[in-house]
This record gives structure tokens, C-alpha cells and sequence, in this order.
């Protein structure tokens, strides 16, 4: 087997499918020095300030002469002097494609009453703020199949009581950014396909007081929606007895589901990537971008997210952009967070992590257009701010911070209820209501953490699976999960710590 990848017949790099030692002979270049696999060496001469193309885009420009095989990484590739502003084309709906031939799947889902179709059947316990939080996961813990069993018993058709508590919902301003994202998330979480019902308990005091909330989100207290205080109730034993009492009255009808043939087109999945390393954009993320296609041609939906990782490949969406607007949308969101990250006496490039960086990604342009190959090659319907509710179908963008958890509770918040999640250097993640599938970039990873991984892509790298079989497969795997097959991090009982709503603003 070739010792290295080359990715694009114009790339001034290769990649080392595993650990090469100098001397090491590659497409006829001698390897110079031990290049970790992974990592990038250099095709040819490249003199100091020359743009460096993998996939045949620019990742940064070399920050001293690079000789031919040598190691290509931090030490001598950097965003170059205007830190990767550079021209990019970003020729809005050229690469727009006709609909797909409509395919038609179906899995094992539960319906809703009013037409929604859920993969899981929670009931969720919210907090408004911090304050309540302690509160609200006693009350979960009440209903614990593994410290309580009794508890839910006889209601054989619910998956749980989860606790969605999160560090914020006071000393913020009341009419700021920072409230009206976590009242959205809020919302998105309490109307949720995957909860039959929903408890929110507050303090009384805070910020996010929970009428306004309601108002906001047009929402009504009812049989699956309660609400109270733990000012209002006197205090914190006579609060959870009283959650206790409300969650009891609300599992009959919360059990009274049974899973039934739905189509695909129900299916809603958020994409993630975390821990990437060299191969991510290689195996894990074109597989699943393979699968979205899929999805999409069945009538789902996909959200691609993260925009710290995708800064400087946007010009690969907007191109597939159904709408000039939609694409400027896109690079309105590049834009803010290029403010955002200024006024924060930071940069884009802040991102790639250590983690990234020793597994072979050295930029964030590098590690943006690896990222991006999750979405496939859809047409890109819709832009979404973050939470905000995802309604148009097929392939969609939701703009989040690129920290796994804050991105996700955003996906999920816009209506995801199920969650596909690549990594490459390792990823013990889970999240609820929805379920979290884990794919591996490389068979090192699998075999070292196979207890939290539910398919390996690496067998790409390795030769014996290629990208449009591993898609088809991942996609199968949706099917299946969604249809109740538990998913490796909810047998570990991954899903609450993992709500964490994204924080924006002063905290006051």
C-alpha cells in the first residue's frame, strides 16, 4: 500500500497514512525527518510566503523555505501576514445542482399528535437558570432506571427523565443577545419531537423570568408543558416532591406511544466533528457528507454548524447556495464572528486545538475544509442563527460556535433528533433527547476506544471500505438508531451534563 494520500493532483503536500521514518521513498520523494501519521509533507520546493494547497485550496503559506519531504506543520505553515484574509471566489449558486431523484426509506419512529415524528420519548426536566438546576436533577434522579428502577417501571415506552440544566439565566441583560439565545434554546429543547413532555422549574428571580420565556416562545402550559419556582413552592425538599408529583402525572400519557413505520424525510440530523486530526477530511467526513446526501435524496434534513470551522472554506457552500441571499447570510455570520473574536482580543486561528494540531491539522483553513466535507454536496437551503427553529428541508447551515457541546444544543434546539459525530482523536460525547452516533477517522482510534465509537470510518484510509460504501453504511446506521437502537454513548448514559446553551455577552 502506498505510504502516503494525495488528495488532489495539484496539492503541494501528501499525507502519511501511518508513522514514516526518514528516508522513506514516496511518489519518488525521500522523506527527510519522522513525519507522524497524519501529517503533511511537502511535495516540492516551497519558498518562504508561497501559498500551501491541500484539496486543492490554500491552508496557509509557508513561514520559511520548505524543502521537498520535509514535514509540513506549525513550525514552518502559518495563516500568513494577513492572518488568512485572503481573496476568496465566493460565486454565489454556481455549483447549484437539480433536486435529487426522490428516494423513499422508512424507520421505526413515534408520532406525534400534531404530525411530528420523534426517535426518542423523554420527559425533560428544564432549568431557567443556574439557581435551579440542583433542584431540577433531583428531580430527574428521582425516575433513575439505574438508582431507582421502580420509578419508571411500568412505563416501559419512556427512554427517561433527563435533567437539562446549564450555568446561566441571570446577570445578563434582559434585553440582550445573550437571553434571547438561551430563551430560544429553551424553547427549542421544551417543544422538542423527542419530549412527550417537558417540566421547567426556576427560582423566581432571575433574569430569564419563566412567563416572559413563555410569551417569547408563544408557548402554553398544559398537560406536557409545566412550569413553577422554587420561591413560589418554599424551597428546595417541597420543590422536588412537587416535580416528583408532576412528572408522575405526566408518564401515563408520555408511555402511551408505540414506534411505527414513518419515512426518512422525518429525520433531522446535526453534524458534528470533534477531535479532528489529519484524516477527518479524508474518511469520517466525506462519509458522512455521503450519507447527507443520501438522507437529503430520501427527503431529510442535515444541519452543518461550527463556523469557527468552517472560516475559510465558506466559499465551498455559498457556491451551492439555492439563493444569493442565502450565501450572503452565510458570510454575514463570518463576519460577526470576525468581530466577535476581535472585540474578544482573540483571532479565527485560535482554533485548531492541541489535540487537532497533533493529530496533522495546522490551521484553521485546513481544519475548515476538512470540516465542511460533512455536509456533502447538497444544495444549501437555508442559513440559521443559532436555535433558531430549522424549517426548510435537505441540507441546511446553523451558525454556532465550533466547542462541540455549545454547537450541538443549538442543533438541537432547531429541531435535530439525531446526532452524527466525527472524531479522530477520540470522543466520549452523548447528548438528549437526541441520539449521538460516533464515527472514527482512523482504525488506530477505533481499536483504542471501540467502547465509544458506533463505526469506523478509517477502514477508508485503510483501503478496505470506500467513502460512498462507508456512507451508505452510516446512513443504514441512521435508520437504525433512529428506529430505537441505542447508540454507544446512551448506553453510558451520556445526555445531560452536555446541554450547555451557547453564553454570549457580559456576564453583569
Amino acid at each position: 500500500m502506498n505510504p502516503t494520500i494525495r488528495l488532489h493532483p495539484q496539492d503541494d503536500v501528501l499525507i502519511a497514512r501511518t508513522q514514516l521514518v526518514s528516508g522513506t521513498v514516496a511518489e519518488g520523494i525521500a522523506i527527510k525527518g519522522l513525519i507522524p501519521a497524519g501529517h503533511k509533507i511537502a511535495v516540492h520546493a516551497l519558498a518562504a510566503g508561497a501559498p500551501v494547497r491541500r484539496y486543492n485550496q490554500v491552508i496557509g503559506f509557508a513561514s520559511k523555505p520548505i524543502a521537498a519531504g520535509e514535514h509540513v506543520h506549525t513550525h514552518n505553515l502559518d495563516m500568513g501576514p494577513n492572518k488568512g484574509d485572503f481573496a476568496r471566489d465566493y460565486a454565489f449558486g454556481a455549483d447549484v445542482k437539480p433536486a435529487p431523484l426522490r428516494r423513499e426509506a422508512t424507520f421505526m419512529g413515534i408520532k406525534r399528535a400534531d404530525g411530528r415524528v420523534a426517535t426518542r420519548n423523554y420527559i425533560g426536566v428544564l432549568s431557567s437558570v443556574n439557581c435551579s438546576a440542583t433542584a431540577a436533577r433531583a428531580i430527574a434522579d428521582h425516575f433513575s432506571r439505574q438508582n431507582n428502577p421502580a420509578a419508571l417501571a411500568d412505563f416501559p415506552n419512556v427512554d427517561g427523565v433527563v435533567a437539562l440544566t446549564h450555568g446561566t439565566g441571570c446577570g445578563m441583560d434582559s434585553d440582550g443577545l445573550g437571553l434571547q439565545i438561551l430563551q430560544r434554546t429553551l424553547t427549542g429543547y421544551a417543544t422538542h419531537a423527542n419530549f412527550a413532555a417537558v417540566l421547567v422549574v426556576g427560582l423566581g428571580c432571575e433574569s430569564n423570568q419563566i412567563n416572559a420565556w413563555l410569551a417569547t416562545g408563544r408557548l402554553r402550559e398544559g398537560d406536557t408543558l409545566r412550569t413553577f419556582s422554587i420561591q413560589d413552592t418554599g424551597g428546595t425538599s417541597k420543590t422536588v416532591a412537587k416535580g416528583i408529583a408532576l412528572i408522575q402525572d405526566m408518564l401515563p400519557q408520555a408511555n402511551a406511544v408505540q414506534r411505527e413505520p414513518c419515512s426518512a424525510a422525518h429525520i433531522t440530523i446535526g453534524l458534528q466533528c470533534g477531535g479532528s486530526d489529519g484524516y477527518s477530511g479524508i474518511s469520517a467526513n466525506p462519509a458522512l457528507g455521503a450519507a447527507v446526501d443520501l438522507l437529503v435524496a430520501h427527503g431529510g434534513s442535515a444541519i452543518l454548524s461550527e463556523t469557527p470551522e468552517i472560516y475559510g472554506a465558506e466559499h465551498l457552500l455559498t457556491r451551492r447556495a439555492v439563493t444569493r441571499d442565502v450565501g450572503e447570510k452565510l458570510i454575514e455570520r463570518i463576519k460577526w464572528w470576525e468581530h466577535y473574536t476581535r472585540i474578544n482580543s482573540g483571532e479565527m486561528n485560535n482554533n485548531p486545538s492541541p489535540g487537532n494540531k497533533a493529530g496533522g491539522l495546522t490551521t484553521i483553513l485546513e481544519k475548515s475544509l476538512g470540516a465542511v466535507a460533512k455536509g456533502g454536496t447538497s444544495n444549501l437551503q437555508a442559513v440559521y442563527e443559532y436555535a433558531e427553529p430549522v424549517t426548510a428541508h435537505g441540507f441546511v447551515y446553523m451558525d454556532t460556535p465550533g466547542y462541540d457541546p455549545v454547537s450541538a444544543t443549538g442543533q438541537v434546539a432547531g429541531g435535530a433528533n439525531l446526532i452524527c459525530f466525527t472524531t479522530g482523536r477520540g470522543s466520549a460525547y452523548g447528548c438528549a433527547p437526541s441520539p449521538s452516533l460516533k464515527f472514527s477517522t482512523n482504525s488506530a482510534l477505533w481499536r483504542k476506544q471501540e467502547d465509544d465509537i458506533d463505526l469506523n470510518c478509517g477502514e477508508i484510509i485503510d483501503g478496505s471500505s470506500t467513502i460512498a460504501e462507508m456512507g451508505q453504511r452510516i446512513f443504514e446506521l441512521v435508520l437504525a438508531t433512529a428506529s430505537g437502537v441505542k447508540s454507544k454513548s446512551e448506553r453510558h448514559g451520556y445526555g445531560q451534563s452536555e446541554f450547555v446553551p451557547w453564553q454570549v455577552g457580559a456576564v453583569m
